[in-house]
């Protein structure tokens, strides 16, 4: 019975899934990436922006979403 479940909470995403959602979580990367063209001395908000959209693009994939449970497979 334990494996019955188990097997129901496993989920394999497709490659179009798959791109679904890096495709968004690029944008934010790449959208922090470039809030740092804007900085300068005197106006730290461009930091503050980049910090928020990379953390966000890294949290959401790790936190969030997850990834599959393939530990007890050989």
């Amino acid at each position: 019975m334990s494996s019955n479940t188990t097997e129901s909470r496993r989920v394999e995403n497709s490659l179009g899934s798959s791109i679904a959602l890096f495709v968004p979580m690029m944008v934010l990367f790449l959208g922090a990436i470039y809030s740092l063209s804007f900085l300068t001395l005197d106006n730290p908000w461009p930091m503050a922006v980049c910090l928020v959209l990379f953390a966000a693009a890294f949290w959401i994939p790790q936190t969030l979403l997850g990834r599959s449970d393939s530990a007890g497979e050989n």
